[in-house]
């Protein structure tokens, strides 16, 4: 079957989203559900960053957040869903699809010639102080999601050893 792929530069930002969500549901299929809280990372100082379930429960409200702000830059301003701890990963699983369907929606409104802006007042100030137009926050969700499936592929042969 010949993949279809979305018009424009908004399609092409959404099908590589797609694709990095696909990657990790992927990874984190495979993952007992007893595994998920175990903690594979003890030496961390990022609460994020200790097991498979803080790393996935992050992902997701960084996610929600991501599609969020670029929603309030454009819209009726809403607040991003709470940070959920889940003990199944098939509950990571409908998350990680809930999360791409919540950005496809926000894109929907968005046009091509609105993701790049040069003038800072037409940018996202993001919780962590740096300034984003909405193709740059975009690409940084997407390599978010890249760099936590890199993570969680290291915690798998962490879990792994500890058998």
């Amino acid at each position: 079957m010949a993949k279809i792929y979305r018009q424009g530069a908004t399609g092409a930002l959404l099908d590589e989203y797609e694709r990095a969500i696909a990657d990790l549901k992927k990874v984190i299929e495979d993952i007992p559900d007893d595994a998920l809280v175990v903690i594979a990372d003890p030496a961390t100082t990022d609460e994020n960053c200790r097991s498979v379930q803080t790393v996935l429960s992050h992902v997701v409200n960084s996610g929600y957040g991501y599609a969020t702000s670029i929603n309030n830059l454009k819209g009726a301003p809403m607040v991003r869903p709470g940070k959920i701890f889940h003990l199944a990963i098939k509950e990571y699983l409908d998350d990680l699809t809930s999360v791409f369907s919540f950005t496809e929606n926000i894109f929907s409104k968005i046009k091509d010639n609105e993701l790049e802006q040069f003038n800072d007042s037409l940018k996202i100030k993001t919780g962590w102080g740096q300034l984003y137009d909405i193709e740059q926050l975009t690409e940084h969700a997407i390599v978010h999601i890249l760099r936590h499936r890199r993570q969680i592929e290291k915690f798998k042969i962490i879990l792994h050893g500890m058998k």
